[in-house]
């Protein structure tokens, strides 16, 4: 029997699935919270197998309950089941240690086979979150690829400035940072400064950098920077 908390703010979700779930006779529900600290507590005195977590709720959101549930009970399998598929809720309830996510437009069976498979171990995706992890995975290998001053001149880029403006900015010359910016075009896959500059931004290399980078990527994109190839 897999024990199971399901965690969703809507009444109407957690009554569906008070449902859904009753009619399965190997899965037997333990829980029922509102919001993410009544996940929490309910987790550490019901010690559930499988925690099905919504992540946007009042107060304690489903990524920040996932970290307290784990943080306690590391065995729990936490499995996002939420309407939101964009790429920075998906990376942030994975990095918090959820084994799984799915959205609520799946169909019965796809959530149960999802449940059965967390209890088992494995980590059931919706498509959308398979693709951005297959995204970050490869961006990430990318970036490692780029020397140091390759990300430097990547980064300014982004900010707008123009390669003379770069060049007077890192003390080389404007040749030296189109010789620079036409190899990391390469190695990124794109054709332009504004696909470089949008590349950068979905790494998080604009707001990693010092200085008050990334005070808007848009801004320069405007300007006569975006009128340069390379």
């Amino acid at each position: 029997m897999i024990r199971i908390l399901f965690a969703d703010d809507h009444e109407v979700v957690r009554f569906g699935l008070g449902l859904l779930l009753a009619n399965c006779p190997d899965l037997e529900v333990v829980g029922v919270a509102g919001d993410g600290a009544e996940a929490v507590a309910l987790a550490a005195e019901r010690r559930p197998d499988v925690v099905l977590m919504d992540l946007a709720m009042p107060g304690m959101d489903g990524v920040e309950a996932t970290r307290h549930i784990l943080r306690a009970r590391p065995e729990t399998r936490v499995l996002i089941f939420t309407s939101f598929s964009d790429r920075d809720g998906i990376l942030d309830a994975l990095d918090a240690g959820a084994v799984g996510y799915l959205l609520k437009d799946a169909e019965p069976d796809e959530l149960m086979r999802g449940i059965r498979g967390a209890a088992r171990g494995e980590s059931p995706l919706a498509s959308q979150a398979a693709r951005v992890l297959v995204e970050n995975r490869s961006g990430a290998r990318v970036e490692n690829e780029l020397s140091e001053r390759e990300q430097e001149i990547l980064i300014l880029v982004a900010e707008g400035l123009i390669n003379r403006a770069i060049g007077s900015r890192l003390g080389i010359s404007e040749k030296t940072v189109k010789s620079h910016l036409t190899n990391v075009f390469q190695r990124l896959g794109v054709a332009s400064r504004t696909q470089a500059a949008l590349w950068a931004e979905r790494r998080g290399l604009v707001q990693r950098s010092a200085g008050g980078v990334g005070r808007g990527t848009n801004d320069g994109l405007r300007s006569g920077a975006a009128l340069e190839r390379v």
